[in-house]
């Protein structure tokens, strides 16, 4: 009896960002290294919402999101519409289903006061938005590898 070589099922990413031009820039980053990088054919999805209130929708899975896969890592605007990172990261922490996504807050605040409340409300990691392109990229490609090769995850 020969055995199917199984695929494993795509990989899912979570981007929660208010700026569309950001949003492409992260979106072509990671597509860009899981193809540099990944020799196992294993996909990559990833999905953008704009606000924090579409990203409890998402991960709740209510309205227009009732299909939507939870996701393996989320990506964490904090200045966002509507519902900020903070109170995204704390909501997450509050759903026991949740709580073990990995949430790497990727933002441009490089404030002393905003990382100590992200690493509070249960962030993982917390990554600056480069301002010049090939650091940018560089660290998008940084966050693939780990948390999307190296790291376990749930």
């Amino acid at each position: 009896m020969t055995r199917l070589a199984r695929v494993p099922r795509p990989l899912r990413v979570l981007l929660v960002e208010d700026n569309p031009g950001d949003a492409d820039l992260t979106r072509d980053a990671l597509e860009a290294s899981a193809e540099a990088i990944d020799g196992t054919g294993r996909a990559l999805e990833i999905d953008v919402v704009v606000d924090g209130e579409q990203a409890m929708d998402y991960l709740l899975r209510r309205g227009r999101h009732a299909a939507a896969e939870r996701p393996d890592l989320i990506l964490l605007d904090l200045n966002l519409p509507r519902l900020g990172g903070i109170e995204v990261l704390a909501a997450l922490r509050r759903h026991d289903p949740l709580r073990a996504i990995p949430v790497v807050v990727l933002t441009s605040s490089e404030a002393d006061a905003d990382i100590a409340q992200s690493y509070r409300n249960g962030a993982n990691a917390y990554v600056t938005k480069a301002g010049e392109l090939d650091a940018f990229v560089a660290n998008i490609q940084a966050i693939e590898r780990f948390w999307l090769r190296t790291a376990k995850l749930p």
